[in-house]
């Protein structure tokens, strides 16, 4: 090979950040064009936001071609759903919401209301009820495998039946990053296209791509609780146990979910520059740091993925 050839096949190789941007970018484009009818789950937390800057990316100059979705627990952070809300008006997307408090008042779910109650669990109903209503085929998700232990089985594209369960054992190959998206009517398969990126490569993209997020994410003071381990932000949702005596402190949030079993962790990288150094030295996941709902088991999170979680 000629010194000009090998100069000319350099120029062609992506960078790690720009392959993992391309992969995500074809799945996405793919499941639009092979799918009837999907959506793409949005919780205004830093993977999903990412998911929708790539759907941007992909579908530019039209806009994004299927509404977003999210499932509201009710129990959400004030600066999250201001978050959620300015996106849907700066890319015009059609918003769809899924209440839990609709199917507790419904008597689908019955709420826990012990002062470690959390809503958390019950999202799996509420988001059944709410594909099943829409008759979406293919929901997007921004589940990574490095998240956790459960999360590391998945596919790209990942089955399930009539009733929303996952099954491990029927995962389908995907060989080639071929994908297979067949189902039957009431089945629908999960896709998730950043599968393949790390905590870290999240945030390099974010620094990278100028992506803004909910201001959880950096540096800020707030009174939090010390529970179990975990630093609980004290929010008009959060029981106070015994003894529990709240504190003010600089944190930020590695992931956002339901208030009451969302935790924060001292911090004071307040731009994403100073997160990816903070992050790159991280050794537990943000859900195993952070999340009190994937504590309750060592397969926790497989049980309820089983159930119809994501």
């Amino acid at each position: 090979m000629s010194q000009h050839t090998k100069s000319a096949a350099s120029t062609y190789e992506l960078s790690h950040q720009a392959a993992l941007e391309a992969e995500s970018v074809h799945i996405l484009r793919e499941v639009a064009a092979t799918f009837e009818r999907p959506v793409l789950l949005f919780s205004g937390g830093k993977d999903s936001v990412v998911m929708l800057h790539l759907a941007t990316k992909a579908f530019w100059p039209a806009p994004v071609p299927f509404p977003i979705l999210h499932i509201d627990t009710g129990h959400n952070f004030d600066e999250v759903i201001a978050y959620r809300d300015a996106a849907v008006t700066k890319y015009g997307l059609r918003l769809l919401v899924g209440r839990v408090q609709d199917d507790i008042d419904a008597g689908r779910v019955t709420e826990d209301t012990g002062p470690r109650s959390s809503r958390n669990r019950l999202q799996t109903a509420t988001l059944l009820r709410t594909l099943r209503e829409g008759r979406f085929d293919a929901v997007f998700g921004g589940a990574r495998r490095d998240e956790e232990k459960a999360r590391a089985k998945e596919r790209v594209f990942s089955f399930r039946d009539e009733y929303g369960q996952w099954d491990p054992r029927r995962q389908r190959p995907e060989l080639w990053n071929l994908y297979n998206g067949k189902h039957r009517p009431g089945e629908h398969i999960r896709v998730f296209p950043l599968s393949n990126w790390t905590e870290l490569d999240i945030w390099t993209y974010i620094a990278s791509e100028g992506i803004e997020l909910p201001s959880l994410y950096y540096a800020h003071r707030r009174p939090v609780v010390q529970r179990d381990g975990m630093l609980l932000a004290h929010t008009r949702f959060l029981t106070l146990l015994d003894g529990e005596e709240p504190q003010e402190a600089l944190v930020r949030f590695r992931t956002v979910g339901d208030a009451t079993c969302t935790g924060c962790v001292e911090s004071t990288a307040a731009t994403p520059a100073e997160v990816v150094e903070e992050v790159a030295t991280a050794r537990v996941t943000e859900r195993g740091a952070t999340r009190a709902d994937d504590r309750i088991s060592e397969a926790g999170m497989e049980d309820r993925k089983r159930e119809g979680y994501f």
